[in-house]
């Protein structure tokens, strides 16, 4: 089982970046739980999304019992916001991957999500380029192939700019890998 958590501020699109998620586990099969908190989102409050995916056959997989995810447990971390790293890394546990979404786009797993996706002209998909990032490096349930089918399944007047962000992630950790 994959149990991650998507954080940011509201208007930044972690409700997306999670559907997008989940849809591509059902697609392939994946048991799915979701659970999300958007209180405050209008006013740019804080936003946390659960997910859990659970590959394999039936006889193989455990129950879900509770989309929530306990403190320490979370494989993976999806940061929108530099300060979500802050308020939600407790949910990681040992050995799991935070993705961040920040400026100074130091470490590893940090990227400007914001400025490359302002860059393809809709700073509002700075989720998908983090996603992107993410996908490429083999963390997730799924190859990044999936996940560009789900978004270019959704159709629509965004496809386009959505899978661009998307791949525009993906080529962004293979520039950093080289340097």
């Amino acid at each position: 089982m994959q149990q991650i958590i998507v954080s940011g501020v509201g208007g930044q699109g972690v409700l997306f970046v999670t559907k997008v998620l989940a849809d591509t586990a059902m697609k392939a099969g994946f048991s799915v739980m979701a659970s999300e908190t958007h209180g405050m989102a209008q006013r740019g409050g804080n936003v946390i999304s659960h997910l859990k995916v659970e590959p394999g056959s039936d006889a193989s997989r455990t129950r879900l019992s509770s989309p929530l995810i306990r403190p320490g447990h979370a494989d993976v971390l999806f940061s929108l916001h530099p300060d979500a790293i802050l308020a939600h890394a407790h949910f990681l546990k040992p050995g799991g991957r935070a993705f961040c979404n920040t400026p100074d786009a130091t470490g590893s797993n940090a990227i400007d999500a914001t400025r490359i996706a302002t860059e393809l002209g809709s700073p509002i998909s700075a989720n998908l380029v983090l996603l992107g990032f993410a996908a490429g490096t083999g963390a997730l349930f799924c190859k990044p192939e999936d996940i560009a089918a789900t978004i270019d399944g959704y159709g629509g007047r965004r496809r386009e700019i959505a899978l661009r962000a998307f791949l525009a992630g993906k080529e962004a950790l293979a520039l950093k890998t080289r340097s």
